[in-house]
């Protein structure tokens, strides 16, 4: 991460000086969007650090939420860069751009252009290779970097070769709505992770093992799934109804064989299962009535 805050600041240093060189609002939009990308390697690096952190009596689960934040924060900040590049673009239509040296600033954008598609690249699989939404957010805000400047090079060389100055900033405004899609697709990912939304394959998968251990009789039957994923932690919780006539011991060997399944579907991440054992007759192991909490993945369990 601290090369890539590097290799980022050399970017928006060189930007920002084909920016005064040429006046163009295309390559301004290509320089802001860069300016954006440091704050959020920035808080990428910190949220690496504490999403590293061990539990504490504050945070039981850990501190890997903190992902869905730096995505969050990333998203907000590139629309801010969107929204400073469409004012620029505007005001160089009503009055018209100044530009010059547009040679210069095509070379400057499209050596940058070909550096970010290499260190997005990178970012992207290290950060899918470790479960890393931050790496991957990151990643994925250089590639949009990336094409932002290589759809600057096209548009100021056809500027250069055409003459036909209002094409600038045109360009400038494409290139913000395209950064705008890139804005909204990292805060939809942050809202889900902090509303907890559950991967639909993990459920798939967990239903998988849980289906099998009825079928092969390890257990009777099953409720209450629920899970949820912070990084390469996944988190799984359900009840598991076995024969009334087990002993303790015999029921907890029992889910110990359905939990050693878990793992071996997921063994790219670190699972962490709680298991609620019940006697399959559910309704004679509580007479009274029992009130649980909605089921929601029940439905999805048809086996």
């Amino acid at each position: 991460m601290a090369a890539s805050l590097a290799v980022s600041v050399l970017m928006l240093i060189g930007k920002f000086t084909a920016y005064l060189l040429t006046g163009s609002a295309a390559i301004f939009s290509d320089a802001a969007e860069s300016l954006v990308h440091i704050l959020a390697t920035a808080f990428v690096a910190f949220s690496l650090w504490y999403a590293l952190q061990p539990p504490d009596p504050d945070h039981p689960y850990g501190h890997g939420k903190i992902a869905y934040f730096s995505a969050g924060f990333e998203g907000a900040m590139i629309l801010l860069a969107a929204a400073g590049i469409l004012y620029t673009a505007v005001q160089d239509l009503l009055h018209g751009p100044e530009l010059r040296r547009l040679g210069l600033g095509v070379l400057l954008t499209a050596l940058f252009s070909l550096i970010n598609l290499l260190l997005g690249l990178y970012l992207i699989r290290v950060g899918r290779r470790h479960h890393s939404l931050v790496l991957e957010a990151n990643g994925r805000h250089v590639l949009t970097d990336m094409w932002t400047s290589l759809g600057v090079v096209v548009g100021v060389a056809l500027v250069a070769w055409t003459g036909v100055v209002w094409l600038d900033p045109l360009i400038a405004i494409v290139v913000a709505l395209n950064i705008l899609r890139t804005a909204f697709q990292l805060l939809r990912q942050a809202v889900a992770g902090l509303m907890e939304r559950v991967d639909e394959e993990d459920t798939r998968r967990l239903i998988e093992v849980l289906d099998e251990a009825v079928q092969q009789g390890i257990i009777s039957d099953y409720h209450q799934l629920r899970h949820r994923r912070t990084g390469d932690q996944l988190w799984v919780e359900y009840h598991l109804m076995l024969p009334g006539e087990r002993s303790l011991e015999e029921a907890h060997a029992q889910a110990h064989r359905v939990e050693e399944a878990i793992q071996q579907r997921f063994p790219d991440r670190r699972v962490y299962v709680t298991a609620h054992l019940e006697p399959e007759h559910h309704e004679v192991a509580h007479p009274a009535g029992h009130r649980e909490p909605e089921d929601p993945l029940k439905a999805q369990a048809r086996r």
